[in-house]
């Protein structure tokens, strides 16, 4: 299975930092966080990686052509190594939508691939998501039960996304009106998740029916979520809860500490 790594945000939660870094490239014990990240996914055999790059893209490019574990020619790939293709949105940044769409000829035809953000750190077990995948799901959302203000909603019964919940502003949205809060399952989204490559027929769709402005170079901006949710009318796009899931978002200067501890117990240094 292939995999995408969000690394382009400016990582403005991680200033002073990232005003001379990308977030991607942010030290924990020694190594950027695009390096923890790219290393975790090769222990569960995912060897092609695609990373989009926008805010100080260049530092990204260096450092993946400084790595004599990764290759970016597919015919120079060898046992152990890691192949990186760089989505280039230095002209615009697409968010996450954007950027899966921007992506997408290194990513169509392979069937399923992986999502994972590069300021998350956790003990995810990728493998075991990737056999939650149902056959005819858009996608998987690896979700827990954790304290957080920002809920994804689920169907009970078949945990089919519905909708999100904001605690903390009292915002939500529900794909059918029928639907109400209450009845529905509440989980906190881990930012790891599988899609099919049938989203890229459905992002166009999206991206037209929302007459969103497009640049024939650049693209297209809109969040990942923000399509979920309209695509959840058309396909499942399923949760499946991760029991005993260690998780840290890293984006915040208040978990660098955290995440430097995490990452010596889980032994990714």
């Amino acid at each position: 299975m292939k995999a995408m790594i969000f690394a382009a945000g400016l990582g403005t939660r991680l200033k002073p930092i990232t005003d001379t870094l990308p977030k991607a490239m942010v030290p924990l014990c020694g190594k950027p966080l695009i390096e923890h990240v790219s290393r975790r996914l090769m222990t569960f055999g995912i060897d092609e990686v695609v990373i989009n790059v926008h805010h100080f893209a260049d530092t990204i490019e260096r450092w993946v052509a400084e790595k004599d574990w990764i290759c970016t020619d597919p015919s120079c790939k060898g046992p152990g190594m890691l192949l990186v293709q760089v989505s280039d949105e230095r002209k615009l940044l697409l968010e996450t939508g954007g950027a899966v769409l921007h992506a997408r000829k290194y990513l169509e035809g392979c069937g399923h691939f992986l999502i994972h953000n590069v300021d998350i750190m956790s003990n995810a077990d990728l493998n075991w998501l990737e056999a939650q995948v149902a056959e005819d799901a858009l996608a998987t959302l690896m979700v827990s039960d954790r304290p957080t203000k920002r809920f994804l909603l689920f169907e009970p019964g078949t945990m089919r996304l519905v909708g999100w919940h904001n605690t903390d502003t009292g915002d939500y949205s529900l794909i059918d009106n029928a639907l109400k809060i209450e009845d529905c399952l509440a989980y906190g989204f881990s930012g790891i998740h599988i899609m099919s490559d049938k989203v890229f027929d459905l992002m166009d769709e999206y991206v037209a029916e929302r007459g969103l402005a497009v640049d024939p170079e650049a693209g297209v901006r809109f969040p990942v979520m923000s399509f979920y949710l309209w695509a959840a009318r058309r396909m499942p796009i399923n949760g499946v809860v991760a029991q005993n899931l260690n998780f840290l978002d890293v984006g915040k200067l208040d978990t660098l500490k955290q995440a430097e501890e995490m990452i010596n117990q889980l032994a990714l240094n």
